[in-house]
């Protein structure tokens, strides 16, 4: 697992954080001012970006959290096969096997450049180039 630690202060609205094991993408941030004897609260709600779950949290501003780091890669697409896609990364030339996403089933065709992320050992096609 490849993460950075930060704390939830630091964080905005569209970055990724780790929660319940998922990468996933803040969606909205709220915090509390602090009471007479207890720290500032934030909420958190964020969205996954594999499984698109949504998922809370509520802490102390000044917890640490893990913030995923998300490599993003360029490949070209060498078979459809269902709705898997074979895909070349364009840097390592290695072969990956891909689920096609809902919103680019009908758009990707063989020979096409698509921009894909890396998180925490998943894979997942963001857009065509």
């Amino acid at each position: 697992m490849s993460t950075k630690v930060a704390e939830i202060k630091t964080l905005k609205v569209g970055k990724y954080i780790v929660l319940g094991g998922e990468a996933s993408k803040i969606t909205s941030l709220t915090t509390s001012s602090p009471g007479k004897h207890g720290a500032a609260k934030a909420r958190l709600e964020a969205v996954g970006i594999f499984d698109n779950q949504k998922r809370s949290i509520v802490k102390p501003v000044d917890t640490k959290v893990d913030i995923p780091i998300i490599d993003k890669n360029v490949g070209q697409v060498l078979s459809i096969q269902g709705d898997n896609v074979q895909l070349m990364d364009m840097e390592s030339y290695e072969t990956l096997d891909l689920p096609i996403p809902e919103d680019l089933k009908n758009d990707l065709t063989e020979g096409v450049e698509v921009d894909y992320i890396q998180a925490l050992g998943n894979m997942k096609i963001m857009r065509i180039k």
